[in-house]
């Protein structure tokens, strides 16, 4: 039909969705029930909590049917639908389905979904899996294009900024249901305790801008990512802006959409 679908409304796929919808393409976001993103000012899947969502201006609206899907493209938005598994594509084919879920692994996508079919990061084959994957690790293969094989493996480091790498990220403490002090953009001190878990406090591992943290109330693992500090003070507007990595990986999905005569709507 005359309309893409992504799996996934994280920070990095709401990259490839806001150019996407930019470009002309009629968008369909599929998510869970319980998205956990981080850089929650700059993900769809916010619309899943909040009934709406903006990012940079565009709007995400949660919808339970595609009959609202045609009324909220013709309003000039993105529908999103919670629809892990994708039953929604058994009766309305995409002409294509971009699998932005991250997960590092592949939690159901397969040819047979669409007429093209692309995913972002490891734990997807080009070729058998998909049709093509998009490196999403950081460094010179950023947003290559891979036709056949894999994206590379992920390593669990995250990108260095300001030479801190690992020392960004917060891992839960413990399990349970988190209850956050701070707020997203907050400038936070070293150790400063930005939430709870149960009577376990959740610290800052530097001094910095809190770039995202987990949706308060979330009930998350021990272990789990749940908070990401840029140690740039100064950049506190880019908590709400689509980073360098995700404008990168949404140019590669783009180009292959155009590479594949796929035609934004009504081209």
């Amino acid at each position: 039909m005359d309309f893409l679908a992504v799996r996934g409304g994280g920070d990095l796929a709401s990259g490839t969705i806001h150019r996407l919808f930019a470009s002309g393409y009629r968008v369909l976001v599929l998510e869970c029930d319980r998205p956990t993103a981080i850089r929650r000012e700059v993900a769809f899947c916010e619309a899943v909590y909040d009934g709406a969502a903006a990012v940079e201006g565009v709007t995400a609206r949660r919808v339970d049917s595609f009959r609202e899907c045609q009324e909220i493209w013709g309003a000039g938005e993105i529908p999103l639908m919670v629809d892990p598994q994708g039953k929604i594509l058994r009766e309305y084919r995409p002409a294509a389905l971009i699998d932005g879920i991250l997960a590092k692994q592949n939690l159901g996508t397969d040819r047979s979904m669409a007429d093209l079919t692309i995913a972002l990061g490891p734990g997807f084959s080009a070729g058998e899996d998909v049709d093509y994957v998009v490196e999403t690790m950081r460094g010179h293969n950023l947003g290559r294009i891979i036709r056949e094989g894999s994206a590379l493996p992920n390593t669990g480091i995250p990108g260095v900024i300001a030479g801190y790498g690992k020392e960004r990220v917060i891992h839960a403490p413990a399990g349970g249901v988190i209850r956050c002090q701070s707020r997203i953009a907050d400038i936070v001190e070293k150790d400063q305790i930005l939430g709870w878990i149960g009577e376990v406090p959740v610290k800052a591992s530097l001094t910095g801008v809190l770039r995202g943290i987990i949706r308060d109330g979330a009930r998350i693992s021990e272990g789990m990512k749940i908070a990401d500090i840029d140690p740039r003070k100064e950049q506190k507007k880019n908590c709400y802006t689509i980073s360098d990595k995700a404008r990168c990986i949404a140019g590669s999905v783009l180009e292959i959409l155009l590479s594949e005569g796929v035609p934004p709507y009504g081209k």
